[in-house]
């Protein structure tokens, strides 16, 4: 009795696989929301370090792979090597190298996004509340003026915010253009940011507020430098005392 010959596995749907798991992974680091695709330094400062752990993490998952496929293949590999090597070794000398140049670079990055103390950076009051975001900005001949929902900036230049709240903590987060920062009743925080180039860049409430949390969006219109002006002279004076809005939705 003759055998048939088995034929050979197909793997027909690997390679889909992979493509489609690839692409993926790749569309997470674009869109309006992607704090990969920056538009902004303080963007690029928090997507940087956001790829050196990235990479440090997977250097430290390939090493302990390494040590684990060790001792399957090859028992007793290590058992040469004194105990105080190991817990030396592996639980203060590896940490101390590997963590130490990250803390270092995460506290210089972080600084990208704290003021630089100029006085010549444009400052906008920035009022959070349900379910709202306040701007009001000063024009050149001091009036204050206000917009609701939508930020005006001018592309390429710093600007400092000074964020609070009028009700509940909101989180205020640009994540093209900068990091998350919380708007707190009664404390004023401060943030930078700045857009490379004009553009309309989506921000979020990054903090659970209340039902309409998910409605609590807004956005950062950046503007060239010749246009600038123009669009806050459409804006209206907000002259009058800010009267928190009613909660509910809008």
């Amino acid at each position: 009795m003759r055998l048939k010959a088995t034929p050979p596995r197909r793997i027909w749907f690997v390679r889909p696989t992979i493509a489609g798991a690839a692409a993926l992974l790749l569309a997470g680091c674009s869109g309006p929301l992607s704090a990969l695709d920056t538009a902004g330094p303080a963007a690029a400062s928090i997507a940087d370090l956001w790829w050196v752990m990235l990479i440090g993490a997977t250097l430290i998952f390939a090493f302990v792979m390494i040590l684990l496929a060790l001792a399957f293949l090859r028992p007793g590999i290590g058992r040469g090597t004194p105990a105080s090597w190991w817990l030396i070794g592996g639980g203060l000398a590896f940490p101390a190298v590997v963590l130490t140049p990250l803390l270092v670079y995460a506290l210089w990055s972080g600084e990208r996004l704290f003021p630089t103390g100029d006085p010549a950076v444009a400052q906008v009051d920035v009022v959070a509340r349900q379910w709202e975001w306040t701007f009001t900005y000063r024009n050149a001949a001091g009036q204050r003026l206000r917009s609701s929902n939508t930020l005006h900036i001018e592309a390429g230049q710093p600007v400092q915010l000074n964020i609070t709240s009028a009700d509940v903590i909101h989180g205020f987060w640009v994540p093209r253009l900068a990091g998350k920062i919380d708007a707190i009743p009664g404390h004023t925080t401060v943030l930078q940011l700045k857009a490379d180039a004009p553009g309309r860049y989506r921000g979020v409430c990054a903090e659970f507020c209340g039902v309409a949390h998910l409605e609590m969006q807004f956005a950062i219109e950046a503007h060239a430098s010749e246009d600038f002006n123009a669009v806050l002279g459409t804006l209206a004076q907000a002259d009058a005392p800010d009267v928190a809005a009613p909660r509910g939705r809008p």
